[in-house]
């Protein structure tokens, strides 16, 4: 009768972790195509930037063209670098938070583990008080359970004993019981 995380709270909990892992793949995708730009411009050979000498205007031209395409390259290679950088630091910090959220759910499931045991303790500990009781008295208090609360303490009775509960109980309430005992497991998958 422990409490599990609701289907919304799971869903969440895995969108989270899905946009997080989604993030993270592109942070290194990113980084992957930065590493390759920078390994294709290591190979690129530098122009050299001798003087025109003497060379007549149209080559002056080209050359004045070319070094202002150059200081363009040049300014568009640091702005890639830079926004590598970023990336790469968006990609270790995204990868931190990761490990975080991995670690507090690690965390926050041994404390659900924890919490579970316990809560089972304490209805097993229930349940044997209750198997040892008068099935007179024993059914008077089931008479004021809820008949789905009452039906989860049957149903963790040995039969004998909660048969004798139903037995000092009204028709109407072992009735409603009942029915909450009988269709406890009715939408579960059949295979």
């Amino acid at each position: 009768m422990s409490p599990s995380p609701s289907p919304r709270l799971r869903r969440r909990a895995l969108s989270v972790l899905f946009l997080l892992l989604a993030t993270s793949g592109l942070l290194r995708i990113g980084l992957t195509a930065g590493h390759a730009l920078d390994a294709a411009n290591a190979e690129a050979v530098p122009p050299e930037t001798t003087a025109c000498a003497g060379g007549d205007a149209a080559t002056r031209a080209l050359f004045d063209d070319l070094k202002e395409r150059e200081s363009s390259l040049t300014a568009r290679e640091n702005g890639i670098a830079a926004r590598e950088k970023a990336v790469a630091l968006a990609g270790s910090e995204a990868e931190k938070r990761i490990a975080t959220l991995e670690a507090a759910e690690r965390k926050l499931a041994a404390t659900i583990e924890q919490a579970d045991q316990a809560a089972e303790k304490d209805v097993a500990r229930l349940v044997a008080v209750y198997e040892r009781m008068k099935p007179k008295d024993a059914a008077s208090l089931f008479a004021e359970m809820a008949p789905d609360f009452a039906a989860g303490f049957l149903s963790r009775m040995r039969p004998e004993a909660a048969a004798a509960v139903m037995a000092g109980l009204d028709p109407k309430v072992a009735y409603a019981i009942s029915v909450q005992f009988a269709g406890r497991n009715a939408a579960a998958p059949k295979s």
